[in-house]
């Protein structure tokens, strides 16, 4: 057995929904929600796909860098008893002339407990960032869990994602716990 093993930094971070000011974020011009339904479980793959593929979380969560394992994530996720569909959102992009549409976000969302929800797996394809597209998906996703009754929301981040951790402190999240994942960590069901 090899010890050599990296580990990868993460922080848990929380969420109190009832004082949190949840606001519908407005998309940018040519961008467009897609509510989920069965027969978008492949487009969330890729999305997921082309979001994840070349960051470190593909090496934290290495199914994150393969389409197959994209697509068991989302059936897994999705066929969970506490999977819930009203917090679970794809952005697409309508394209150019020249471009056609493509599936540019995905957020998925499941409800452990009777009052804590847990974000899943957010993620904008690289050509997509920076547009304000990650804050409208958290921000859906939690009006989603606030409509369904749940208290508390989290999420999982690897602790270099900068960007990633001050929207989410922006939003009112906050450091909860710090974990070490191994790079060979294949367990995706916690992220």
């Amino acid at each position: 057995m090899d010890f050599t093993d990296t580990y990868f930094r993460r922080f848990r971070m929380e969420i109190e929904l009832a004082t949190a000011r949840l606001e519908d974020a407005p998309l940018p011009s040519g961008y467009r929600w897609c509510p989920w339904e069965l027969t978008t479980v492949d487009r969330h793959a890729i999305a997921k796909y082309h979001s994840f593929r070349s960051e470190m979380d593909a090496r934290v969560f290495p199914c994150l860098g393969e389409i197959d394992g994209c697509r068991k994530l989302m059936h897994d996720i999705s066929s969970q008893r506490n999977f819930l569909p009203t917090g679970t959102w794809l952005i697409t992009w309508d394209g150019t002339g020249n471009e056609d549409a493509v599936d540019c976000g995905t957020i998925q969302a499941i409800v452990p407990s009777r009052i804590m929800g847990a974000i899943q797996n957010v993620g904008i394809t690289p050509k997509h960032r920076g547009l304000g597209l990650g804050r409208a998906l958290v921000t859906k996703c939690l009006i989603g869990f606030r409509e369904a009754g749940v208290k508390r929301a989290y999420l999982e981040v690897t602790a270099d994602n900068e960007p990633a951790i001050n929207l989410y402190r922006s939003l009112g999240f906050r450091l909860t716990r710090t974990l070490y994942k191994p790079s060979h960590y294949v367990e995706a069901s916690s992220y």
